[in-house]
Formats: structure tokens, sequence, C-alpha cells
């Protein structure tokens, strides 16, 4: 059951991650006008944020894969799990409180796929 969670929790990272590589052009012009280093900063942003997720995911793939329900897969998932939490605060205390739908959904699926992994860190 744990293996199940940890490839649920990663599948979901990695395909909000390409949720978040593929419009960053859309979600830069909802700011309107801004200055050509403004785009640029929030087009890495978005960027930056879907490589960390695959990353996350392609770590709990393969510790999972290698070593699932191990004491080293155990707190890999119990770090990343970590550290979707941060992202889903820093999430809701910016962008969740703008109006744009994809910032709001972020935070609950990041908790949603930290629950999962520290579930899978503790069977």
């Amino acid at each position: 059951m744990e293996e199940v969670l940890a490839y649920v929790a990663a599948g979901l990272v990695g395909l909000w991650g390409i949720s978040h590589a593929i419009p960053p052009r859309a979600v830069v012009s909802g700011f309107g006008e801004t200055s050509t280093d403004n785009h640029r900063i929030l087009v890495q942003e978005r960027l930056a944020e879907a490589v960390t997720m695959w990353s996350f995911a392609a770590l709990v793939i393969v510790v999972t894969a290698v070593g699932g329900g191990t004491s080293t897969a155990d707190w890999a998932y119990r770090v990343i799990a970590g550290a979707l939490l941060v992202l889903a605060v820093l999430t809701a205390s910016t962008g969740a409180r703008t109006s744009v739908i994809w910032f709001k959904i972020c935070p609950v699926l990041l908790t949603r796929s930290a629950v999962f992994l520290l579930i899978a860190g503790l069977a």
C-alpha cells in the first residue's frame, strides 16, 4: 500500500509540474504590462517550480522502485513531504490569494501529495 501511495503522490506532483511548464506565457500575460526583466523572472519562477516538482516525483519513483519501505525511502518521503508542505504554504499565502484558479488548486494538491508520502513513510 505504501508503494501505491508513493507512486500516486509522485504522479500528482509530476503532472502538476507539467501544468506549470505548459502555460507560463498565459500566466505572465495575466499580470498585464511588465518589464522584460519581470517577465523573465515570472517565467523562470514557473519553470523552476515545474523542475522542482519533476525532481521530487523522480526521486520518489526511484526510491520506491529501488527500496520502497526501507528507512532511506521513508526518510526521502518525509523530506519531500516537508518541502511540498512548505511550497503549499508559500503558494497559499501568495499566489492563491490572486484570482488565478491554478494557484488556488496548488496548495490542496501539494498538501494531498505530502499526506500520501507521509502515510507511505509510516507504513
